[in-house]
């Protein structure tokens, strides 16, 4: 399967195939049964915290309302980004979005792609409109004031392209939702004026700065974690690996390839399929592709799109507390096929309250200057069972590498 990219753009003086240049995997989202279940696994196990909440009452169609139970949903992040995970009541996004209804296996509410420049936004609108993709939206978000066009994949899957999320500091307050005095609907002309002087009219206009959400619930920290006090053994560091199942294998790697301009790390037979890893930087992969006919195979009890989803913890210690923590809490391993996850040392899977796949990891092999992965012969080799896994182990030449998680742990 070979690149089809023809097109050169220039961004800010380099020559790339498209107006636009991903750097990372910024935020991931589902659609959940109960949105309250799913906070307790994500929130008092896992550590997200809520940022920010929204309510889809108002999009639920009259007629509907009684029939999809609670409406809202929430905003967590692990750092400062305003929101690296979303969790949002399914009923009600099904009732509010007929995108959804074309596509009833989605339970992805969105995958997103930070680039780095506002003109990248603006620019891109019209590359993926060029390319036949849909655009589900196009503006400005609130919460998180990040711009943004939302493509979707061959598939359905909502991908956003996105820059300038808000940043949470010190106080723990999100920005108040009166600081949105303007409802942006599609990108805005260029140059547009910073956040830094939108901030300044709201305050001289009597904003006032800690009107936005603050997390609400101060667990007992009793964990030591690298010298730090928090409420559980292990801190998140990072979303992603996204994994998804999909029906024409072949077209989904040509949008996120070709169109969304993710680099192929590598492609690896899996129980007979073939099954591409795609990155946005340089860890080994950002995005999984995955054929629909490994479904049955790997023994999947439910037809969602969604194989699973990855969330790194910043060390091995921490990986082997966060298993026992949450072993205590009655979630144990599930032992699916290391060979889904190349280039991902020491892992387990846990199911969330609806069933969803979720990775718990340390380490994720860096693509260097070459583009080339590292052997699979030299990769490290381990026992899928967490029981059997060393109190330490050698560090290879890329074990601390790749995105540092910035700020305090907690």
């Amino acid at each position: 399967m070979t690149s089809r990219d023809t097109t050169t753009a220039v961004v800010d003086g380099l020559r790339l195939a498209r107006p636009f240049q991903v750097r990372r995997l910024g935020h991931f989202g589902i659609n959940v049964a109960s949105v309250e279940r799913a906070m307790d696994f994500y929130g008092r196990l896992l550590g997200l915290e809520i940022s920010d909440e929204l309510d889809f009452g108002p999009r639920v169609p009259a007629e509907l309302k009684a029939q999809v139970g609670p409406t809202v949903g929430y905003f967590t992040r692990h750092g400062t980004d305003h929101h690296s995970f979303v969790l949002f009541p399914q009923a009600a996004m099904h009732a509010s979005n007929p995108h959804y209804g074309a596509h009833p296996r989605l339970n992805v509410n969105q995958i997103t792609w930070q680039v780095g420049s506002l003109r990248e936004v603006v620019q891109g609108m019209g590359w993926f409109e060029s390319r036949g993709c849909k655009i589900m939206r196009s503006g400005r978000d609130t919460p998180g004031s990040n711009w943004h066009i939302y493509p979707a994949d061959p598939q359905g899957h909502i991908n956003e392209l996105y820059y300038g999320i808000e940043q949470v500091g010190w106080s723990g307050y999100s920005k108040p939702m009166a600081m949105h005095g303007i409802r942006y609907m599609q990108p805005p002309e260029l140059p547009h004026r910073s956040e830094y002087a939108e901030v300044n009219q709201a305050l001289a206009q009597g904003v006032a700065s800690d009107a936005g959400c603050r997390r609400g619930t101060d667990w007992p920290e009793t964990h030591d974690v690298g010298g730090v006090l928090l409420a559980r053994p292990f801190k998140i560091t990072r979303i992603g690996p996204v994994r998804l199942l999909v029906e024409d294998i072949e077209a989904a790697v040509g949008f996120y390839r070709d169109t969304l301009g993710l680099a192929l790390t590598e492609s690896v037979e899996i129980m007979g399929q073939r099954c591409y890893f795609l990155r946005a930087n340089t860890e080994h992969h950002a995005l999984a592709l995955y054929p629909e006919a490994l479904r049955g195979a790997l023994g999947l009890g439910h037809e969602r799109s969604l194989l699973g989803f990855g969330l790194q913890l910043g060390s091995y210690a921490q990986l082997r507390a966060a298993v026992a923590f949450l072993g205590q809490a009655g979630y144990t391993p599930w032992l699916l096929p290391q060979a889904l996850s190349p280039g991902l040392g020491h892992h387990v899977w846990l199911r969330d309250p609806d069933g969803n796949a979720v990775q718990l990891y340390w380490e994720i092999e860096q693509i260097g200057w070459s583009g080339q992965p590292r052997p699979a012969e030299q990769r490290r080799q381990w026992p899928s069972d967490p029981a059997a896994w060393p109190e330490d182990i050698d560090a290879q030449t890329d074990s601390l590498m790749g995105e540092v998680f910035l700020g305090p742990l907690g």
